[in-house]
């Protein structure tokens, strides 16, 4: 900081160009993708849709407004955008809407100018106080926003047209910065028509006299889908000023899905090491992708990505647990564990209505389909000769929630094909956990397959063959 301008003079002097916030972001875009930068690191699955778009809007120098349904990383998008921001940005020093040095706004910032010249003191803001968001509420107002007339400056002695009785909102203080408004369709409406200004003129209004206040900042928001809500919708006068319009979604593959969850998941300390095979998430994320299809699910709703996460976070603990009253070496999450993922997370999803008191079946009904799904698709032509002339010697396989891996294991012996079966399920390294894991999913299967059978329920099951049912 030492190094940089401390006066309006020392900045002329210094060629400190003269560029509005959506001149700033377009010449630093232009220049992070001259060089192939990640722009956005962290948004997964948007590089062929979302980005592309976002990044034409900034380049138009649009306002910018994002429609999505929950969970699709809409407000990460929108933090991200302070990337583009130059680190550090001079303001005249003391002034409430960091006033431009070459340009002031307000009357303090203009006032300072005209007194002491060049001489006139800066400071220098960090591009994170750069950015403001507000969500959308309903007891929201106007002075919130854009402000309001302060009665302890007009007690003071101040006339009530003063600009200085003015105390400012969230807009006006955020000046050369962006402003984001997450859940716009939930501010009231008499809310956003106090906006149209501030969009298009770039001025303000405030107690019926206007106050001419050229802000300069990018305008961004976030939305549902009108169909989503009943809570209100985004008046068309102000839908039409922002310049462009930004359809976010959900991940769209299995990877994706699991990038996400592997991102975002809380880390957990163990006092044991914490394993998840690779094909235990994946059904995870089948899981959430089946839900998304579901005819049972509101899909105005939409099964957010945090669905996938905190499944994965659950399915973390219950391994941890297991792992813990049973003195295992080793937590790894097995199929027994599910049900536990499944009672957890009901409440995020959303149901149609007609469905009431149906929820577990229906989430029982699509854990089914991902596992089976999976299954499939890793285990398609697996030879399961051996494993199933054990049942047909009549042994049965107990498995619970707290059953030690030691236990499944033993229950089957030494089984042939076992280090082929690992590898078929994107196991590296071998480990009792993670044969037990891999033990159990393959029987589920099998069930699921209709070529054993499965007595039990929620937190313990029992596996045996045909003949036994």
């Amino acid at each position: 900081m030492s190094d940089r301008p401390a006066t309006l003079g020392a900045l002329r002097a210094s060629g400190f160009p003269d560029r509005t916030v959506k001149q700033e972001l377009k010449e630093n875009l232009l220049a992070k993708l001259g060089t192939g930068e990640t722009l956005f690191p962290g948004l997964v699955g948007f590089d062929d849709s979302v980005l592309p778009a976002l990044e034409r809007g900034i380049l138009a120098g649009h306002d910018l407004i994002l429609l999505g349904e929950r969970g699709q990383a809409k407000t990460r998008l929108v933090r991200a955008l302070v990337q583009l921001l130059d680190e550090l940005t001079p303001a005249i020093e003391g002034t409430e809407t960091n006033d431009h040095p070459y340009r002031p706004i307000s009357s303090h910032g203009r006032a300072l100018v005209d007194e002491r010249g060049d001489e006139t003191p800066l400071a220098w803001i960090h591009r994170d106080d750069r950015y403001a968001e507000k969500l959308a509420t309903p007891d929201a107002s106007v002075g919130d926003l854009i402000g309001d007339v302060d009665p302890i400056k007009v007690a003071e002695g101040r006339y009530l047209g003063d600009e200085g009785t003015i105390h400012y909102g969230l807009i006006p203080r955020t000046n050369r910065g962006i402003v984001a408004i997450n859940e716009l369709p939930d501010l009231p409406e008499r809310i956003q028509v106090s906006l149209f200004n501030t969009l298009e003129e770039r001025d303000v209004q405030i107690r019926g006299y206007r106050i001419r206040l050229p802000l300069d900042m990018l305008f961004v928001a976030t939305a549902n889908p009108d169909d989503y809500t009943h809570r209100g919708r985004i008046v068309s006068p102000l839908k039409d000023r922002f310049g462009t319009q930004i359809r976010t979604h959900y991940p769209e593959t299995l990877r994706e899905e699991i990038t996400i969850m592997d991102q975002e998941a809380a880390t957990i300390d163990a006092s044991v090491p914490l394993r998840v095979p690779v094909f235990m998430k994946e059904v995870l994320a089948a899981l959430t992708a089946e839900l998304r299809r579901s005819s049972h699910v509101n899909h105005r709703s939409g099964i957010s990505a945090r669905y996938s996460i905190g499944n994965l976070e659950t399915l973390q603990a219950a391994a941890m647990r297991r792992a813990a009253r049973a003195g295992e070496p080793e937590a790894v999450p097995r199929v027994i564990d599910l049900p536990a993922v499944l009672a957890s997370s009901e409440g995020r999803v959303e149901f149609d209505t007609f469905e009431e008191g149906r929820e577990p079946e229906i989430l029982l009904r699509a854990m089914r389909v991902a596992e089976l799904e999976v299954f499939r698709r890793r285990l398609s032509g697996f030879d399961f000769a051996p494993l199933l002339s054990r049942f047909d010697d009549g042994i049965s396989i107990e498995t619970g929630e707290l059953t030690p891996a030691s236990d499944v294991l033993g229950a089957i012996g030494n089984l042939p094909g076992l280090a082929t079966l690992l590898e078929r399920l994107g196991i590296e390294e071998e480990s009792p956990g993670a044969a037990a894991s891999a033990l159990e999913f393959a029987l589920e299967g099998l069930y699921l397959s209709r070529r054993l059978n499965k007595d039990g329920g929620d937190r313990a099951a029992t596996y045996s063959g045909p003949a036994a049912g």
